[in-house]
Order: C-alpha cells, then sequence, then structure tokens
C-alpha cells in the first residue's frame, strides 16, 4: 500500500473531527469483560478493561510498587502547573514535550487508581498542552514531512493510554480533538520513519527540524539514519506506536489497515535483532525500552484483532538474557555525581540493588514491565522471579501486568554460567548483591557501543572491583566522549591506542570492531573463556598479528588474565588497563610490591603481575577534568617487543580480609599459578604452546 501524504492525512483527520460527534462510535473500549480466560474482542482495551482495573489497583498498593508510587505521589503538583501554563516551548521537542508526556501519564494512572480530581484536571491541562504543539518530533523527510522517532511515537502511545485510564472522564470533544491530533500529528511521522527504514533507498532525505530546538544535535549528520537506525531501539518505538493506533483506528478508518501491515511487517523484520536465545546487542536498558514496546503492539494487536504476533521474539529467552544482565551491588553513603548529557537532561543513575552489566550505553535498571508480561503471557516461573525479586518498578505497565500471586521459580543452574549468542559471557555465584559476577565483552558491533572489546566487569562482594564507566556522553563534543574508548575500560591498548570507533558523528552507532570467542568451557572450578578482538585492532593498526583474551573464573573470587598480541612486523609496547569504580569517588588505588590493589568500601581487589622484563605497573587517570568526573585505573606496561604474554591474577576479597599468597611461575610455555586465597587451594596451569591456551585446573 502506498505511503499516505501529509495532505491525505490532513483530509482525513479534518473529515474526522466534522463526523465523530455524530458517529455514535465506542471511543474509550468494551464494557467490562471477564479477566480469565481473556477472549480477543475487536472492541477490547488495548492493553486493559474495566475488569483488570481492580488487580491495577492492587498493584498500586504493592511494596512492589511501593517506590515508583510513593515518586508519583511526592510530584511537585504546582511546578507542573507553571510549567505547563508558562514554561513550555512549542518547538522544544527534546525535553519539553517529553515532560508534558510524563506528567499526563503520571497523572492519568493516578486518576484511574484513586479517582482524584486534581489529577484529573493535571491530565486535562496536559493533553491539551500537547495539541498545542504544531508538530511532535524534531525530523524532517525531503525537508517537508515531520518523522517521528521517539516524542512522536511516545507522545502518541500516552494520548491512547489517556483515552483508556481516563475512561467516561473526558467529553466527546476532547476525544475528538486527541484522536485528531494523533491521525494528524501522529500517525504520519511514525508510519514515515519506519516506511523510510523498511525502504532506506527511497528516502529522500532525513534531516533536523529548522523548527525543532535540537541546536545540541545538529552537528549530527542523519544521512545514513534509515541504515543505521533499522536495527537500534529506534525502529521498534515507532513502528509499536503504529501498530497501537492502527489497532485502535481499524474498524474506523480506512488508512489503518495499511498502518497496521507496515507495523507488523517491520515488527517481523526488527524481531531478527534478537538473537536466538532472545539476547540484545544495545544493551540490557535498551533491550527494556525495546522489548516493552515489542510487548505493548503484540498484546494490542492479540486483545484487538486476535492476532498472536506473541512468539516473534524468544520471549522467554530474552527476560533470561536480561536476567544475566542484572548484577546487584551493595550501596554505601557515598553520593554519585550528577552530568548533564544535554542542557535538562541529567544522565540517570541505576540504584546499586538494580545494577547492571553496563557494557555500551546500558545505564538503567532491568524493568519489571516486560518481565511480569513475559510471565503472564509465557507462563514463565522464571520471568516472574525477575519481575517480583529482581526489577525495578520503573515504567507504569507493570501496574497492568505484574501479578503478585503468579508461581516464581529461581534461575536455572545453567544460567551460572553463559555464552550468550551474541558472545557475550557472564558467569556468577548467584543473584544476589553479595555473590560475585565476572562478565566479558566479546561479539560484534552494535548501537550505543563503546570500543570494548575484550573488556571485563567483575563484582565481587557487593562492589564493582573491575569497572565499565557509566553515563559517558551521547554527543563527541563533550567532555565524556572519552568513556566510551578502549583506555576507559579494563582492556587492552597497543603503543597507547585502543581499537576502531567512529568518531560520533551520526551519532553513538555501531563501529566495525569484532571480537570472537574462540573457546568456552565450565567445570566445577567455574568457567574459562579465550575471546579473540585481533580484528578490532587491525583496522586501526596493520602490524597487529593476534590480540587474544583468557579468562579464568576460580568462583567464587579469583580472576586470572592472559592477553596475548602478537606483532607482525615492528614491535610495540602493550597496556593492560585494569578500571577502578570510582563514579561516587570511593575508590583508593595503590602498588603494594610491584602489583595493584583496588579498594571500595565493602571489598578489595588485589591484582598480582606475572614479573617479567620491561613490565612496569603503575596508576593512572583519565584526561578529565574535575567537574567531570574521576575516573582512576591501574596499567600494566610491557614494553616494545613483537609478542607478549601478559599474565595477572586478581582475587577479591571483602573488606577487613586478606588476600591469599599465590605464585606466578613461568617455565617456557607453561605458566602455573599456585597458592590459597580464603581457604581455596589454587594450582592452575596456561600451557601457550598453541594457538590457544591449554588449561588445567587441579
Amino acid at each position: 500500500m502506498p505511503l499516505p501524504t501529509r495532505r491525505t492525512f490532513l483530509k482525513s483527520s479534518a473529515a474526522l473531527a466534522a463526523g465523530l460527534p455524530f458517529a455514535r462510535l465506542d471511543l474509550s473500549g468494551a464494557e467490562a469483560t471477564q479477566a480469565a480466560p481473556f477472549r480477543p474482542s475487536a472492541k477490547a482495551g488495548l492493553l486493559f478493561d474495566d475488569a483488570d482495573l481492580p488487580r491495577i489497583r492492587a498493584n498500586a498498593r504493592d511494596p512492589r510498587f511501593a517506590t515508583l508510587w510513593q515518586s508519583m505521589h511526592d510530584a511537585d503538583l504546582t511546578a507542573d502547573r507553571n510549567f505547563l501554563a508558562h514554561g513550555v516551548s512549542l518547538t522544544n521537542h527534546v525535553t519539553h514535550l517529553l515532560r508534558v508526556q510524563r506528567i499526563l501519564e503520571r497523572a492519568c494512572v493516578l486518576y484511574a487508581v484513586e479517582g482524584d480530581p486534581i489529577q484529573l484536571e493535571l491530565a486535562r491541562t496536559a493533553i491539551r498542552k500537547m495539541l498545542e504543539y504544531p508538530e511532535w518530533d524534531s525530523f524532517l523527510e525531503g525537508g517537508r514531512q515531520i518523522f517521528g522517532l521517539q516524542r512522536a511515537s511516545e507522545g502518541s502511545i500516552a494520548l491512547l493510554m489517556a483515552l483508556a485510564w481516563l475512561k467516561g472522564a473526558l467529553t466527546e470533544s476532547e476525544v475528538t480533538a486527541i484522536e485528531e491530533a494523533i491521525l494528524s500529528k501522529g500517525a504520519p511521522a511514525c508510519a514515515t520513519a519506519i516506511y523510510g527504514m523498511k525502504y532506506p533507498d527511497r528516502v529522500q532525505g532525513w534531516t533536523w527540524s529548522p523548527r525543532s530546538e535540537v541546536d545540541d544535535f545538529r552537528h549530527i549528520s542523519l544521512k545514513r539514519w534509515p541504515l543505521i537506525l533499522n536495527v537500534t531501539n529506534l525502529k521498534i518505538i515507532p513502528t509499536a506506536a503504529l501498530g497501537l493506533i492502527a489497532c485502535h483506528f481499524l474498524s474506523r478508518r480506512p488508512e489503518a489497515a495499511g498502518w497496521l501491515e507496515l507495523a507488523r511487517s517491520c515488527a517481523r523484520a526488527f524481531s531478527t535483532a534478537y538473537g536466538s536465545d532472545g539476547s540484545y546487542d544495545e544493551g540490557v536498558s535498551y533491550w527494556g525500552y525495546t522489548t516493552l514496546h515489542m510487548s505493548l503492539f503484540s498484546e494490542a494487536l492479540w486483545r484487538t484483532q486476535g492476532i498472536d504476533d506473541r512468539e516473534l521474539i524468544n520471549y522467554s529467552g530474552t527476560a533470561r538474557y536480561a536476567l544475566s544482565m542484572t548484577m546487584p551491588t551493595s550501596g554505601n553513603d557515598h553520593a554519585v555525581a550528577n552530568f548533564q548529557h544535554i542542557a535538562g537532561f541529567t544522565m540517570p543513575t541505576v540504584k546499586p540493588e538494580f545494577d547492571i552489566i553496563n557494557f555500551g550505553d546500558a545505564n538503567g535498571a532491568v524493568d519489571v514491565s516486560v518481565a511480569a508480561w513475559i510471565g503472564r503471557t509465557r507462563q514463565d516461573p522464571v520471568a516472574n522471579f525477575l519481575a517480583r525479586e529482581i526489577g525495578e518498578a520503573k515504567y507504569l505497565y507493570g501496574l497492568i501486568w505484574y501479578d503478585a500471586a503468579a508461581v516464581v521459580a529461581p534461575p536455572e543452574k545453567s544460567m551460572l554460567n553463559q555464552r550468550l549468542a551474541n558472545d557475550l559471557v557472564i558467569a556468577r555465584t548467584g543473584w544476589t548483591a553479595r555473590d560475585n559476577v565476572l562478565a566479558l565483552r566479546s561479539g560484534g558491533p552494535a548501537n550505543h557501543e563503546h570500543a570494548d572489546r575484550n573488556s571485563v566487569i567483575f563484582k565481587a562482594y557487593g562492589e564493582r572491583l573491575l569497572h565499565d564507566p557509566t553515563r559517558a556522553a551521547y554527543i563527541f563534543k563533550q567532555p565524556r566522549w572519552i568513556l566510551r574508548l578502549t583506555g576507559a575500560h579494563t582492556a587492552v591498548l597497543i603503543n597507547g591506542q585502543g581499537h576502531q570507533y567512529h568518531d560520533g558523528s551520526e551519532g553513538t552507532n555501531s563501529s566495525w570492531a569484532f571480537a570472537r570467542v574462540l573457546d568456552y568451557r565450565t567445570g566445577p572450578y567455574g568457567m574459562t573463556v579465550t575471546s579473540d578482538a585481533t580484528d578490532a585492532y587491525q583496522l586501526v593498526n596493520a602490524n597487529v598479528s593476534r590480540v587474544h583474551r583468557t579468562l579464568v573464573f576460580l568462583k567464587p573470587d579469583i580472576v586470572i588474565f592472559l592477553d596475548r598480541v602478537v606483532l607482525h612486523e615492528t614491535a610495540a609496547s602493550v597496556q593492560v588497563r585494569f578500571q577502578a569504580n570510582n563514579e561516587d569517588l570511593a575508590a583508593q588505588l595503590a602498588l603494594p610490591g610491584g602489583n595493584f590493589l583496588i579498594t571500595r568500601p565493602q571489598a578489595s581487589l588485589l591484582g598480582r603481575v606475572a614479573r617479567a622484563p620491561g613490565i612496569v605497573v603503575r596508576l593512572g587517570k583519565l584526561p578529565l577534568a574535575e567537574k567531570d568526573g574521576s575516573q582512576p585505573y591501574a596499567e600494566i606496561d610491557s614494553a616494545a617487543a613483537p609478542a607478549h604474554e601478559i599474565l595477572t591474577v586478581c582475587s577479591a576479597a571483602p573488606t577487613g580480609e586478606p588476600h591469599g599468597e599465590l605464585s606466578l611461575t613461568r617455565a617456557g610455555a607453561l605458566w602455573h599459578v599456585q597458592g590459597t586465597h580464603h581457604g581455596q587451594m589454587i594450582n592452575v596451569t596456561l600451557n601457550t604452546a598453541g594457538l590457544l591456551p591449554l588449561i588445567s585446573v587441579a
């Protein structure tokens, strides 16, 4: 079906506005139906009906949502009203329109649950302000048509949900105005975006709208965005929005069938961005945002049309992927500094109890909502465990789907050691803050990635001891862009240089850098893995012949690093960095006896370095001004040579407890690590005579 023009949309919207007052259509969904078993119906609400409200209201009182609910009640309504009345710029889509949307969402839910007329009036005010915006996003196709990625998409969904949350409280003219706005400002923007990603050869040209306040971003080229965004979260958001719009209007607008077909085809195509095991490359916080919108669309499609697309991806697997990426830590009394990504937008921080393995830009906790939906839809007790025990209640959709009585089961034992389909490797002793987690970033490029191939995160006894810095800048002109580069990770540098990464001129898109797991094994001792990042380094240094990292995780608290770098012709120096977590300025670093020690409030890590000619151990810090944070590291520098083997043995210990005595020796191609730590006898041999080290754990 050809893509409707803006003129067609506006004409159809005008006709809708004229005809609705006389059509006597049911605009707000069906009357209450039985909650279980659910029977799909063209008259069903997009996500819930009256029969679901008792459960939603009970969830609002459930301890699982206590923090979220309290934060909603703590909102400053006077500030909200002043902002809506005097503070909103109708050309500011990035922060102002988003704030209006969030006020609307909060007020709608509070009214639906508690019936507070103050919240109803606030919701009405927010609706009017959203409708005042002449357009809902910051991007143009062909210099004419607004296309929407987040604001038009999220705004359309928020208004559709307002029709459900405020059912019976809005006048017919208010409903008409909302629907007209969605038809004229939401649907065409969403359709244009995903049509362009589906058919990038038909895109005339994506540019920033000159009418939108996006000066912080205008330097970013959108020329390749139809290709770049096609496998990112910014495709599925407008896809879901257009799908929900189509489900809402399907029996009343002839265009809706085309919208639905376009949205379904794009959702099916996007589903291949997930691994067969449900893994997702952009990182777990983007996983939550993306999978939530996949779920919203498939749920609405099932409820209203009886079309079941709820198996497009491995939902049970993707819940386990999210669970694998959780890494709760313990809090302390040291405050974490705030940094602004752009004016008016503070980079989010993750509460320790909801901490994650944050490879790339991942900077948000796993949310309850998606896990609850998967648990409900798939009857999956492990997804229910994630929803009840691990995730954070951030999105309001969790109130709709959470089931306090759902059957819960802990993760399978196989999840204690995992090589995911995207070559992330994660090994752990358990799922609590006091359990220990080792994570290796192998695998290929992805949107929102960093230059972090073969980098490592190690959490033990409640502390991040080997750290991947959080809240890197999204804009290359900002100082914290440096946190994206290899030198900011627990990774290898060659002649002080990391592996290939892009220059940021197109945003946070993928690089070309690959790493690949060559060997992965588990046993009673724990886990071993070897990953090859040669390709990534060769892209910037043709002299590189091999960059391999081998890890031996002797559970619960010893990690052996063997870094092997080989050059083709010219000798080069190699640096191996170990990043400390100093987000709260609570890390201390020292060099006892030529080794390195990272101390955090609740635990410490001792890195023993195998002695060899040309090896120097030192401390350093990323070149950031004090206002931009402090990122210290320990570094092993191996002097210029044609080949390097650098062995480092790290042990973790709770504060106040000693580190054991371990010896690191070499005889030809054999490395030996022997001794004791915390009562554990250590006897490991690494034979490096071949391409892959042969590892023996006695």
